[in-house]
């Protein structure tokens, strides 16, 4: 249909087109990079003063066993701070919802890296991976409090339970080191996902690859993918 001089509506010269999606897409608020560095930093004080008490090595070039000894203690203690102080952020707790459930995708991206069947694995903001490691870590900081608690304050407990406690304390606390290295030797090998971590956005097209269920959520504010330039 010719459309006439002055007629009404969008001619080749005047029509927008469609925005093209920015670059990059925001992953982490200010406040949940700021709850990751401060956890890393009282996990990392609390696993490497217990290197020190427990390997001879270490005990002998530090020294001053009283002072490590108490450094362990309290960043024990402060172990919850960040996370209770992350509640505050309401895009931290939507994350903390995410990484509680567990779906049919879920599954299928675990099969798929426990089997390595080459099929694509399609996981949202978090991938199953992230989540048995979410899951478990929160669970050993809990054991190793309570159980670092009767070490601690000995009028809490008998013997029996006291002595249980060290048990369970050191043995964990040797599985917490493992699975810390484990998880520190995946970051370095995913330089994207340490960028998102630092400035909180990453590459779209890495989002797309690793977490493309997390770009189709919506962009709400509480941690959905938002364009960022």
């Amino acid at each position: 249909m010719t459309r006439m001089p002055g007629s009404a509506g969008p001619t080749d010269a005047t029509t927008i087109p469609p925005a093209e999606p920015a670059a990059r897409v925001r992953r982490f608020t200010a406040a949940e990079r700021w709850v990751h560095r401060a956890n890393a930093l009282v996990f990392g004080v609390c696993v490497l003063s217990a290197a020190v008490l427990y390997l001879p090595q270490l005990a002998e070039a530090v020294g001053r066993r009283e002072l490590v000894v108490t450094v362990h203690e309290f960043s024990g203690v402060l172990l919850p701070v960040p996370v209770l102080a992350g509640l505050l952020s309401r895009a931290f707790r939507a994350d903390l919802r995410r990484l509680n459930r567990f779906g049919r995708h879920d599954r299928r991206w675990l099969r798929s890296a426990l089997t390595r069947d080459g099929r694509p694995r399609t996981a949202g903001k978090f991938n199953a991976g992230q989540k048995v490691y979410a899951g478990w870590i929160t669970g050993a900081a809990l054991v190793l409090l309570g159980t670092g608690l009767f070490m601690w304050f000995t009028h809490l407990a008998p013997l029996p339970v006291r002595v249980g406690s060290t048990f369970v304390h050191d043995w964990l606390a040797l599985a917490v080191g493992i699975v810390l290295s484990g998880h520190v030797a995946m970051a370095l090998r995913d330089p994207e996902a340490r960028r998102g971590m630092r400035t909180g956005s990453v590459e779209r097209s890495w989002a797309r690859r690793e977490h493309g269920l997390w770009l189709e959520e919506p962009a709400d504010g509480a941690g959905g993918p938002l364009d960022h330039q």
